[in-house]
C-alpha cells in the first residue's frame, strides 16, 4: 500500500514530463516497495497512460470519449429493448443482433472506468490483480464478438440459401446452444491468460502500460522472464478469432454470393444482398481494428506511442458506437422498433 501511495504522489510530476520513458519518481516509488523474494517480483500496480503528448488537453478529450460511451450504451440498450418488446423481431437474426449488442455493452463497461479515471481525474494506477481481471474480460468479450459475427454470417447463409427451412434450422434451442458454445469457447480459451501472466517475474522498472486499460500483449512485455509460452498462447488466441472466424465468415459470404448469383431476377439479387449489408459493415468495423492492433503489437515496436494508443482505442471504442448506428440506419425493422421504444419513453 505504501508503494501505491508513493506512486500516486509521483503522478503530477509524470504529467508535467508527459510520462517520459524514464520516470523521475520511479526510484523513489520502488524503494518504498518491500520485495519478499528478490528473485520474483510482481508489481502491486501498473501505471496506465492516457494519450501520449496530449496530456494537457485530456479534459477536452474526455468529452469525446464520454460522448462515445454514452452513444454506445444508449444505442445498444435501445436495440435490446427494441428486440425484446417487438414480437415481429423475435427471429434468429435479431437474437444474434441482441447478443452483439450485449457484448458491445460489456466491452464499453470494461474499458470505461479506467479510461475516464485517467482522463478525468489523472488516476493512472490499476492494481495487478485488477489488471488481470480487466484483460480477461476485454479479450473474452472480443472473442465472443468475433464468434457472434460468425454466427450471424451463418444465419445470413441459411436465410438466403434455404429460406424455406430457415425457421426449422435456426430454432430457439439451436440459438441457445450456439450462444452457450460461444461463451464456453471464450471461457476455455482465455481462462489460462491471467495465470500465464501471474507466473511471470516482472521488472521493477517496467510498470508503465501503453494504454488506459490492460492488454495481454502489453502486460507480458513488462516481464523480465521468458515469455515464449505467452507469445504462443497469444498467437493461438489471435488465430482462433481473427484467423479462424474471419476465414469462416469469408467462406459463408462466398457461398452466399454463389447462391445470389444463381437467382434469375436482378431485383431478387439486390434484395438478398441488402439483408447482408449491415452485417458486412459490422464485420469490417470489428476485424480491421483487431488486425491493426495485432500487427502493431508484433511489428510496430518502433512506431510512436500515440499510434499504439489510438489504434487500441479504435479497436475497443469504435465498434460498440458504430454497430447500433449501422443497424438503425440499414435495418428498417430495427429503426422503427427503436423509434417506438423512444416514443413510449417520451410519453411515459
Amino acid at each position: 500500500m505504501i508503494g501505491v501511495w508513493s506512486m500516486s504522489l509521483c503522478l503530477p510530476r509524470l504529467k508535467k514530463s508527459q510520462i517520459s520513458g524514464d520516470l523521475n519518481c520511479l526510484p523513489k516509488m520502488l524503494a518504498s516497495w518491500s520485495f519478499a523474494n528478490i528473485f520474483f517480483f510482481q508489481p502491486p500496480a501498473f501505471l496506465m497512460i492516457g494519450i501520449p503528448g496530449l496530456e494537457t488537453v485530456h479534459c477536452w478529450i474526455s468529452i469525446l470519449f464520454s460522448s462515445m460511451y454514452t452513444v454506445a450504451l444508449t444505442g445498444n440498450c435501445l436495440i435490446l429493448l427494441a428486440v425484446r418488446r417487438t414480437p415481429s423481431l423475435h427471429q434468429p437474426m435479431y437474437y444474434f443482433l441482441s447478443m452483439l449488442a450485449l457484448t458491445d455493452m460489456g466491452l464499453t463497461l470494461a474499458t470505461m472506468p479506467t479510461m475516464l479515471a485517467v482522463l478525468w481525474f489523472d488516476h493512472r494506477l490499476i492494481g495487478f490483480n485488477a489488471c488481470l481481471i480487466q484483460l480477461l474480460f476485454l479479450h473474452s468479450l472480443s472473442m465472443v464478438e468475433s464468434s457472434v459475427l460468425l454466427a450471424m454470417s451463418f444465419d445470413r447463409f441459411v436465410a438466403i440459401s434455404n429460406p424455406l427451412r430457415y425457421a426449422s434450422v435456426l430454432t430457439n434451442n439451436v440459438i441457445i446452444r450456439i450462444g452457450l458454445a460461444i461463451m464456453a469457447h471464450a471461457t476455455v480459451s482465455l481462462f489460462p491468460g491471467p495465470f500465464l501472466l501471474k507466473r511471470l517475474n516482472f521488472c521493477p522498472g517496467k510498470i508503465l502500460l501503453s494504454h488506459s486499460f490492460c492488454f495481454h500483449a502489453d502486460v507480458m512485455k513488462r516481464a523480465c522472464a521468458d515469455i515464449t509460452v505467452n507469445i504462443i498462447y497469444g498467437l493461438y488466441v489471435v488465430l482462433s478469432t481473427v484467423g479462424f472466424d474471419s476465414l469462416l465468415i469469408v467462406l459463408s459470404y462466398t457461398l452466399i454470393l454463389h447462391t445470389v448469383m444463381s437467382l434469375a431476377s436482378p431485383r431478387e439479387r439486390i434484395r438478398a444482398l441488402n439483408t447482408c449489408v449491415s452485417h458486412i459493415l459490422a464485420v469490417l468495423v470489428f476485424f480491421i481494428p483487431v488486425i491493426g492492433v495485432s500487427m502493431i503489437h508484433r511489428f510496430g515496436r518502433h512506431l510512436p506511442p500515440i499510434v499504439h494508443t489510438l489504434v487500441a482505442y479504435v479497436y475497443l471504442g469504435v465498434p460498440p458506437v458504430l454497430n447500433p448506428i449501422i443497424y438503425s440506419v440499414k435495418s428498417k425493422p430495427i429503426r422503427e422498433a427503436m423509434l417506438r421504444v423512444l416514443s413510449k419513453k417520451s410519453k411515459g
